[in-house]
């Protein structure tokens, strides 16, 4: 028999499996596999989920991964990944792979951008040069990476900021919007694969509505929600999230970019999101956070030099199950690279152990419920005897 996860389509397709008030379980199926949601994918920089060998992060459950344009276009060069095989090729990775579009990172990390209609050009923060990224050029580096779900070029700013500023950041997004959709169903193979829209309008509900509205007359096969977790208070996030979602297809994926806390994953998928990408599991791992069934453990703490337990007996993690976190805490106090790499282990495991556990609750109409316990394991904390 066919495993919901093995399913494969000729043709991009998503359908809703379950629902449980506004949480929804489903499956994304293309060429390369199936994407079963609620869904963290986690995120590969640079061609790489740092700390973690490819075959690992498959066999925990990941079903996509998140590749960065902007990344990957300034080191090794989307011409040269495309000579190579495309990034599947490439990183050793034959499932499916989400890219963005360079945006966010164009505004974050690049020296001396200059902003105009075309788009934008900037210097890079490797080595200085200049590049010109585009609607057009950010669909063609993403067709030459070969992803499965690519994304809009959008203008992504950082809260708070002024209404005007929101809005002109919004509209010039909606204007790149439909020149990145109309590069993209220049593909020849574009049935196999998807684009999304990207809902912009800070933390203006009028800007949020008429984003997502403006988007949904563009028909594209998924939309994004994009310019949260930049600064605001959960809360607004969250108060976005309740007046974006119903304004988006109930029939297309959803996809909270850049979220986040293991809290944040669990209110959207109540919200309705589909999809999630975050880099917090893997950086908080390299800096010795533990994220787990009792929340968060700092194992640089002295508390855990002579606690010989591990940071989960009940896991099927081996860096969950198998590690004292007196060892644990001995590699991050020794800054031994094995430390980072175990935790992160733990920290994706952990990851896929609540979409997996939101699947199972959505399907069995008890989401709210699964959300409670798990929330109160978080604040009731470890509390396994010594």
């Amino acid at each position: 028999m066919t495993s919901e996860r093995d399913q494969t389509s000729k043709d991009f397709q998503f359908k809703v499996t379950a629902t449980d008030g506004l949480a929804r379980r489903g499956t994304i199926s293309m060429p390369r596999g199936t994407i079963r949601t609620p869904a963290y994918m986690p995120v590969g920089t640079a061609g790489t989920v740092k700390a973690m060998y490819m075959d690992q992060v498959r066999d925990l459950g990941s079903d996509v991964i998140l590749g960065n344009t902007y990344h990957l276009m300034l080191r090794p060069g989307a011409e040269r990944v495309g000579k190579l095989g495309g990034l599947h090729e490439f990183a050793c990775w034959p499932h499916p792979i989400l890219t963005d579009s360079g945006g966010f990172q164009v505004m974050s990390l690049a020296q001396l951008r200059k902003m105009s209609e075309k788009g934008v050009i900037f210097q890079s923060h490797v080595d200085g040069r200049k590049y010109d990224l585009t609607p057009e050029r950010s669909i063609e580096i993403q067709a030459l990476l070969d992803s499965d779900i690519q994304m809009q070029l959008d203008e992504c700013i950082a809260l708070p900021a002024e209404k005007p500023e929101i809005e002109r950041a919004m509209e010039l997004s909606l204007r790149w919007a439909e020149r990145s959709h109309t590069a993209f169903k220049s593909q020849s193979d574009h049935n196999a694969r998807a684009m999304f829209g990207i809902v912009q309008g800070g933390d203006c509900e009028d800007l949020r509505i008429k984003s997502a509205q403006a988007l949904r007359a563009m028909d594209m096969k998924g939309y994004s929600i994009g310019g949260l977790a930049v600064g605001e208070p959960q809360e607004v996030m969250l108060q976005m999230l309740d007046i974006t979602c119903p304004e988006l297809p109930t029939d297309k994926p959803r996809y909270l970019m850049g979220v986040g806390t293991p809290d944040d994953l669990l209110e959207s998928i109540a919200r309705g999101v589909d999809m999630f990408d975050c880099v917090m599991p893997t950086r908080a791992g390299r800096h010795a956070t533990a994220y787990s069934r009792y929340g968060k453990i700092n194992l640089r703490n002295a508390r855990h030099a002579e606690d010989h337990r591990p940071l989960d007996a009940q896991s099927d993690c081996p860096a969950s199950r198998d590690y004292s976190r007196a060892y644990l805490h001995h590699l991050m106090r020794a800054n031994e690279a094995l430390g980072g790499m175990l935790l992160t282990w733990n920290n994706l495991a952990y990851y896929q152990y609540l979409m997996q556990g939101a699947r199972e609750a959505i399907e069995q109409g008890r989401y709210s419920d699964f959300m409670g316990e798990t929330k109160e394991g978080w604040a009731r904390g470890d509390i396994e005897p010594l």
